[in-house]
């Protein structure tokens, strides 16, 4: 730099950070206005809004282009806003998911679809269902496992009761934290969900023994009731504390630091191949010996990788059993759509649920 160069400083290079977003949120809106004419043609030909596959692209595209300093998560989150905006300009779209306001599936919800979109808060999983059946959500977000206490027996009954296709797959990191607006040595009770409790068990031993744990419906419920009630702590998620005023008083206090929820989006859609797709099913088979043996033969014979596996009773008969599970692939591809026809011939009725992108990463 010359001696007659003006010096750099804080202020020249925030100037340069303005500049840049000029022309940001001009291509920004640029971009809107094509997504515009996208969504009047998807209603000439009835075709959802969503689409999963196209997210499935465009940000696998994204973390390709990323070449730094920004984190793929970061991209992706901004992205996954940007979609949101494009979801709210095109169509309204309406997602359920189980309240209140504050829930995990609240927070899985957003974490997925962005702060566009309006959300439904409904009272149970089986509401979800019914919601998509009746057409009063274009889609909803429900739980299907967790990866410390298992499979969710309410989403699993809501496939055998209504005619509903997942769409996606969403991972959660769940991390729990203590809100309060008291001082935590003054907090005389807790609220959260007995398997809150459960995930937090040495936590609370180490540092408020002495208080009353008291079991709520939902950590969200529970948020609620601590904001309203002095002396009392709510365990729940940090979108809880934002709705209902609570400070954070202590962040990420369950015991084990990998506790993952997968959810699954369901709708009416059926989501076309991208060549990273899983594929969930649900059969029943008849009850005699080896008879699920069989058709667990018959996808390890096709090469059909199984990546989770569930069961529920039939509703039909006693200890008969309706089975769940998820596979690698999509339905369409040969090999699967080969591997189910010949399975078939082992179960009383073998419904695909949907195939749907692969969740490829937990956000924060």
């Amino acid at each position: 730099m010359s001696q007659s160069d003006p010096p750099v400083t804080i202020e020249t290079h925030r100037q340069l950070i303005d500049e840049l977003d000029a022309h940001i949120v001009k291509l920004l809106n640029e971009r809107s206005l094509i997504a515009v004419d996208i969504g009047k043609l998807k209603r000439e030909v009835d075709t959802p809004i969503y689409a999963a596959e196209r997210e499935h692209r465009v940000l696998k595209r994204v973390r390709e282009l990323n070449t730094g300093p920004l984190p793929d998560s970061c991209l992706e989150a901004i992205y996954r806003e940007l979609m949101s905006g494009s979801f709210a300009v095109q169509q309204s779209l309406r997602v359920g998911y189980l309240g209140p306001d504050g829930s995990f599936s609240h927070l899985a919800a957003k974490q997925q679809f962005g702060s566009s979109i309006d959300y439904v808060s409904v009272e149970t999983i089986s509401d979800v269902f019914r919601a998509i059946a009746a057409q009063e959500i274009n889609l909803g977000l429900v739980p299907i496992e967790n990866s410390i206490g298992g499979g969710i027996t309410e989403t699993l009954d809501g496939f055998m009761e209504c005619d509903v296709h997942v769409c996606a797959e969403v991972l959660v990191a769940i991390h729990h934290n203590l809100l309060t607006n008291d001082d935590p040595e003054q907090v005389k009770a807790i609220c959260s969900r007995p398997e809150v409790f459960a995930q937090c068990r040495r936590w609370l031993a180490d540092h408020l023994r002495q208080a009353e744990l008291i079991a709520m419906p939902s950590s969200a419920k529970a948020a609620e009731h601590a904001a309203n009630t002095p002396h009392t702590a709510a365990i729940g998620s940090t979108l809880a504390a934002d709705i209902y005023n609570l400070k954070t008083a202590f962040s990420r206090i369950e015991d084990n630091p990998n506790n993952v929820t997968r959810f699954f989006v369901i709708g009416n859609q059926k989501p076309k191949p991208t060549g990273d797709d899983k594929t969930a099913l649900m059969f029943s088979t008849a009850h005699k010996p080896g008879a699920l043996a069989a058709v667990l033969d018959v996808l390890r014979d096709g090469g059909i990788n199984l990546t989770h596996i569930d069961k529920r009773p039939s509703q039909n008969a006693n200890w008969e059993y309706c089975f769940f599970a998820d596979c690698d692939g999509h339905h369409e591809n040969d090999n699967l759509a080969r591997a189910l026809d010949a399975a078939q011939e082992h179960c009383h009725n073998l419904t695909v649920l949907g195939s749907f992108p692969r969740a490829d990463s937990v956000p924060g």
